[in-house]
């Protein structure tokens, strides 16, 4: 059994497996990055062109997009190499992967109460215990209220769900 997930490719609903929507991703992020940033409108042909060739393979609108169909449509469009090299970090606009502002949010996935250690630990770059073991010993020994664990809970967000996790739901 697979799983499949309903994309929108060139303004077509198309329904892919996950390993070809992996792969068809890559492949895009991989154009994306060759092309200069000020032309949306080239990715958009691609992609409008990728979906001509999808639909003539799927036959029906309840046909799954698989791996061999991405793989085909991908050699049928050509390698991201033909579109240039990718483009440089000094080339790209914006802040550096390093330089990337840290964000806190109270943690989804790291959570005994409310997920404010889990996110201030993800934040410093310590372990999330280590964080409950700090912030317990600061509420015992007075460096800390438990009016201001409320208080973070209140004003620290909910950490943002990823594309991955709408896909994989955790039970």
């Amino acid at each position: 059994m697979k799983e499949t997930v309903n994309v929108n490719i060139g303004s077509t609903a198309f329904t892919l497996d996950v390993d070809a929507y992996r792969l068809l991703d890559r492949y895009f992020d991989d154009i994306r990055r060759r092309l200069p940033e000020d032309v949306s409108e080239t990715m958009a042909d691609i992609e409008a062109r990728m979906a001509e060739i999808f639909r003539e393979q799927v036959t029906s609108p309840m046909c799954v997009v698989t791996v061999e169909m991405a793989r085909a449509a991908m050699t049928r469009m050509g390698d991201p190499s033909a579109f240039g090299e990718p483009r440089t970090a000094a080339s790209q606009t914006g802040p550096m992967p390093g330089n990337t502002p840290r964000k806190l949010y109270r943690s989804r996935t790291e959570r005994s109460i409310a997920g404010v250690c889990g996110g201030l630990a993800k934040f410093f770059g310590v372990e999330a215990s280590m964080m409950r073991l700090l912030t317990l010993l600061l509420i015992f020994f007075g460096g800390l209220s438990i009016w201001v664990y409320i208080i973070l809970w209140i004003v620290i967000p909910e950490e943002p769900i990823e594309p991955y996790d709408l896909l994989h739901p955790k039970s």
